[in-house]
């Protein structure tokens, strides 16, 4: 792309409902929403964050799970995505901020829990460092962190048979992260060592991958991102090219082949002496 735009997804219809798709999906490979390492029980009035809520669904999914006197916080630089302040639970707010700015001091140390998930095309590797330091700043002292991505590194082809066609799907991956660097991260294995060295404790990785059923439906749901990408590619010849595989990869994907990724949750706590 000749210029690199704030944000390389797109937020309409189409991927506010592949992010929707994509909570559910995680949830079920996860099997949580919040961390089980994470105290929740018994405390009713908690303060949690999440960051970068997109459309919130992870803050309002998580709103009837907890009591009313828990305050849930949506934090993000856009709200275009969310649902109108009138229609969001009475004890979720929402506030504005860039993860790439200073924590607003009325934000500083007052969260319990901070979540964050899908940052991947938003962050270059050397921004990583300085979010979570951020993050850090947002916690009470002894309150945690709990982040969620996708490895883009460990991507692969899946299939039922060995004779299976992945041309497709491996030209639209390469054709893809070679627009933007942003489109091909690195550093999401590295994510637990960034957070001890940004001075979290109890730091703790949990990588999954999702069995072949679940993978089939997380492999439908991110065929969308790049569709998303073919609208917003300034190339319009690389766009053409994506838009022309996207057929092929469906027919490859009817055929018993997927893309595949190992998907990670790690979470930490913020020293109780800070």
């Amino acid at each position: 792309m000749s210029e690199k735009p704030n944000y390389v997804l797109a937020r309409d219809y189409l991927d506010n409902n592949r992010l929707n798709l994509h909570h559910y999906l995680i949830t079920e490979l996860f099997g949580y929403h919040i961390h089980p390492d994470i105290p929740i029980k018994d405390n009713n009035n908690l303060r949690i964050a999440d960051v970068g809520t997109g459309t919130g669904v992870w803050i309002t999914d998580l709103a009837r799970r907890l009591p009313a006197s828990v305050q849930l916080d949506a934090l993000d630089i856009s709200f275009d995505s969310a649902p109108p302040a009138e229609w969001l639970p009475s004890n979720v707010k929402t506030f504005k901020w860039d993860v790439k700015q200073d924590v607003p001091e009325e934000l500083v140390g007052v969260y319990d829990v901070v979540h964050i998930r899908l940052f991947i095309f938003v962050l270059l590797d050397a921004e990583v460092q300085s979010v979570l330091e951020r993050i850090l700043k947002l916690l009470k002292p002894g309150g945690y962190i709990q982040w969620t991505e996708v490895d883009m590194g460990s991507t692969r082809t899946e299939s039922t048979h060995p004779a299976n066609s992945t041309e497709a799907l491996t030209k639209m991956i390469r054709l893809s992260e070679g627009q933007d660097e942003r489109l091909r991260p690195r550093w999401v294995p590295n994510l637990a060592s960034k957070m001890a060295t940004a001075g979290y404790e109890n730091v703790k990785e949990d990588a999954r991958d999702a069995p072949p059923h679940l993978a089939l439906a997380l492999h439908d749901c991110n065929i969308m991102i790049h569709e998303t990408f073919a609208r917003k590619f300034k190339n319009p010849q690389t766009a053409q090219v994506l838009n022309e595989l996207i057929p092929e990869v469906e027919k490859e994907t009817k055929e018993g082949s997927c893309l595949a990724h190992t998907r990670y949750t790690v979470v930490g706590r913020k020293p109780l002496t800070q």
